[in-house]
């Protein structure tokens, strides 16, 4: 009678941890569902660590009780395995050569020392001078009157702006390098206040195209940020947290629809440019197994899943913990450790730091 029961038991567990396997391979490849024609089921990719979480957990009870099955959930890793580097590469550090050209990628947070004790505008000022980037894409370059004064006269030789709404005062997209900047492209879509820009700049013999990134934001609302939070501590239970659930995944849904076809538009201008150089980054405002970063890196190299390490996660506030700031290289530019510099708090974004190397054509 206990030997049914056992076997029971285990034939149960193991039906659990095949419904955990098929959720975590659903939820691993939903980035790749469009949210335009189903928006929930694409955005249930953030909770990819969660699934992931649960087949581990499921993988050290196998090896402690029964060892055996432990090939249930170890198959179900070898299926996510696409996933699951995009979320949490794991790469040799490879020091970039000599003349490589180093990237920084920065959500300043229109210099807001609201958002952290102190001189934020000081402490970025001081970072992009110790940086010693060839090239600075900002988001949210917002504090012009201070900048033409303090930062950027005699830093970078070259520096342009663009403001992405009519009064030029919500949100704008900057570049500061040493390289000449030949021109520049608006990539059009609809957005009230978010946008992309194509600068192109003469890299010795090369151009290389650098395309800034301020997509469609969640619109998280402070009562949104607070039931997020409590959610993530287990502060919820019962109805309270599956209305909240229900509610936060609603907004996250919409927010993607709106960055679907921004993100599709950067996509179809990197096709029309496709065989010259062209860097894109910025802040993408999704996570890495969103259809936002999946359709921008379609025919790219994303420089953090290629060379950086861990969960590499830029966003710092409200216990939303996500990478959502991301660069991608066309095949032609071989990137170096790729990494989020976390020792630079003075905005709700860390910046992304990598360096390129353009291989040259015969």
């Amino acid at each position: 009678m206990f030997g049914k029961i056992k076997s029971f038991t285990i034939s149960l567990i193991a039906g659990a941890n095949v419904v955990a396997v098929v959720v975590m391979i659903l939820v691993g490849f939903a980035d790749h569902v469009n949210p335009v024609n189903y928006a929930t089921f694409s955005s249930l990719g953030m909770l990819f660590p969660f699934a992931a979480l649960v087949n581990l957990a499921f993988l050290f009870f196998w090896l402690i009780v029964k060892w055996r099955m432990a090939w249930i959930p170890f198959v179900g890793f070898l299926l996510v395995y696409v996933p699951m580097r995009i979320y949490v590469p794991l790469n040799l550090p490879l020091s970039p050569p000599e003349d490589a050209i180093k990237v920084v990628s920065f959500n300043v947070g229109g210099y807001c020392s609201a958002l952290q004790e102190g001189d934020s505008f000081g402490q970025i000022n001081e970072y992009l001078r110790e940086s010693q980037a060839d090239i600075v894409c900002l988001q949210e370059d917002n504090d012009s009157w201070r900048k033409s004064e303090v930062i950027y006269d005699g830093l970078f030789a070259y520096n342009d702006i663009v403001p992405l709404n009519n009064s030029g005062m919500i949100n704008r997209l900057g570049i500061h390098t040493r390289f000449p900047i030949l021109r520049r492209e608006r990539i059009e879509y609809p957005s009230a206040a978010n946008g992309s820009v194509a600068w192109y700049l003469q890299v010795g013999n090369d151009t290389l195209i650098v395309i800034n990134n301020h997509l469609e934001a969640t619109h998280l609302t402070k009562e949104d940020r607070s039931q997020y939070h409590q959610l993530i501590k287990g502060d919820m239970e019962g109805d309270t947290a599956r209305a909240s659930s229900r509610h936060l995944l609603s907004v996250f849904s919409e927010s993607s629809v709106k960055r679907a076809p921004q993100a599709e538009a950067v996509h179809r201008y990197v096709e029309e440019h496709r065989g010259q150089n062209i860097l894109v980054c910025g802040d993408f405002n999704d996570h890495p197994l969103s259809y936002t970063r999946h359709v921008v890196a379609d025919g790219m190299k994303d420089c953090f899943v290629s060379t950086g390490n861990g969960l590499g996660v830029s966003f710092n506030r409200y216990g939303m913990y996500f990478r959502i700031d991301h660069m991608m290289c066309s095949e032609d530019i071989t990137p170096y450790r790729c990494q989020i510099d976390s020792k630079c708090d003075a905005s709700d974004h860390y910046p992304v730091v990598c360096w390129i190397k353009i291989d040259r054509k015969p």
